[in-house]
């Protein structure tokens, strides 16, 4: 957050948000499958904003572990526009969540208060260790201002937890949210814990900024989402006693709402689906390239574009360029209640992103049953076998995709064969039920021993 973005929204008036959930553990034997019927401690669940349209894996996690009897509340650094809510279920999470922002100065100054009265001596020492965080050499001057203003985002979101009897946060990504979370559990109030959820992969190209070394010390645990996420953290940890904080933790989806049959295909066309936030990092260009390829070749391939984002109008541009004017739609943003029916009209899916934690969307097209095609990147190679599952490519390579998408297009069998151990590899391993369980053994254990 740049140094006067708070100030600004501290002119407007506040709302309120609600938490949420995901894993699966890194124990060497499987952790059991909790009852869903035993009353367990209210949690809170943080991320940067909630609901938001590229992160519904994380609102499916809040509603599993519900559905097993976890009181999660939802909290959102800000509140999410109207344009974010694009199902009625995104409209009832917004309803019951609590925003810190946009913020009045009567909700800073009652957070202040509540504070002083909690503990003055903890709340200015905390103010103090605030303000002396350590700035990256070189660069990041503004550092020390923005962990004044997370405090300040800290005061009133502690506050809403001590008056819920919250006593335990977790946050999806290492970013402001986290340091916020850590912040307030620093914070005058009955004891408060916190965890997180890490995902990257931008978080380790600046881990330093990201401050990952101190969250990992300061948090419960840490929930993994791959084998790689977690690799990264060891190497990012102050010291080896902290490896045994992180725990593998998948993302998931439900296989009983991403289900459909086998797309019978017509040879030698290929009707190909892109999801994601449209941005170049996702590889859209590459894959207009290789289309653009095809086409020349007299191959009828078409691609549909589901995303928005701050590329949206040069990838455009692009297609147009290409002379793919009538072979490629870019529909925006879509919601839960529509994408169901983009996967079941596409023959196959493709993401060649350059970077990825463990995309949602590769799993909800792999239960959809459309065979993939993705990079060889980070995670991505734990959710898909080559050759078995799905198909995989090095990054940025335009002549691979070209190659891989040509298999499918010749070969229908193929991709019957992918989709159908696509599905199975989504039921093995990457069902959020199944995950949503696990992480609530995690929370059982951890929560158990700092009194829940």
């Amino acid at each position: 957050m740049r140094p006067g973005a708070l100030a600004l929204k501290l002119k407007k008036t506040a709302s309120a948000s609600i938490p949420c959930v995901m894993t699966t553990s890194a124990r060497t034997a499987p952790l059991p499958i909790s009852s869903p019927h035993r009353e367990r401690p209210r949690i809170g669940y943080l991320t940067s904003m909630y609901p938001a349209v590229s992160h519904t894996f994380i609102q499916r996690e809040i509603l599993a572990l519900r559905e097993r009897g976890w009181r999660v509340d939802t909290f959102s650094i800000r509140r999410a526009p109207a344009e974010q809510l694009l199902s009625e279920r995104d409209r009832r999470e917004a309803a019951s969540s609590f925003s810190v922002l946009p913020a009045g100065p009567g909700a800073v100054l009652a957070a202040q208060a509540a504070m002083l009265r909690e503990g003055p001596r903890a709340h200015l020492a905390t103010f103090r260790r605030a303000a002396a965080t350590p700035v990256a050499p070189g660069r990041d001057t503004g550092g020390r201002m923005r962990q004044a203003f997370y405090l300040l985002e800290a005061t009133i979101l502690r506050r809403e937890l001590n008056l819920r009897g919250i006593r335990h946060l977790h946050v999806h990504f290492a970013n402001p949210a986290a340091d916020v979370a850590m912040l307030a559990c620093r914070l005058p109030g009955p004891p408060l814990t916190w965890s997180f959820t890490m995902h990257g992969s931008t978080e380790f190209w600046d881990a330093g900024r990201h401050r990952l070394t101190a969250k990992i010390a300061d948090a419960r645990f840490v929930a993994c989402v791959s084998h790689f996420a977690r690799s990264q953290m060891m190497a990012q940890a102050a010291a080896e006693s902290d490896w045994q904080k992180l725990h593998l933790v998948h993302c998931g989806v439900d296989p009983d709402h991403f289900v459909a049959p086998l797309n019978p295909g017509r040879d030698r066309q290929l009707k190909v689906l892109f999801v994601g936030r449209m941005i170049c990092a996702k590889g859209p260009t590459i894959l207009l390239r290789s289309v653009a390829e095809l086409r020349a070749a007299n191959q009828d391939v078409q691609v549909t574009f589901i995303g928005d984002g701050p590329d949206m109008s040069a990838i455009a541009t692009e297609a147009r360029g290409l002379g793919l004017e009538g072979a490629t739609r870019f529909l925006g943003a879509v919601g839960q209640d529509e994408i169901r029916a983009h996967y079941e009209a596409a023959d196959a899916f493709c993401l060649p992103s350059f970077a990825e934690g463990l995309p949602v969307v590769l799993m909800e097209a792999m239960a959809m049953r459309r065979p993939v095609i993705a990079t060889r990147i980070a995670g991505v190679p734990e959710l898909i076998d080559d050759g078995e599952s799905g198909l995989l490519v090095a990054p940025g390579t335009v002549p691979a995709l070209t190659a891989a998408l040509t298999r499918l297009l010749d070969d229908i069998p193929l991709r019957h064969r992918l989709a159908e151990a696509g599905r199975h590899r989504i039921l093995e391993d990457f069902d959020v039920r199944a995950n949503a369980a696990r992480l609530a053994d995690i929370f059982d254990d951890e929560l158990a021993t700092v009194g829940g």
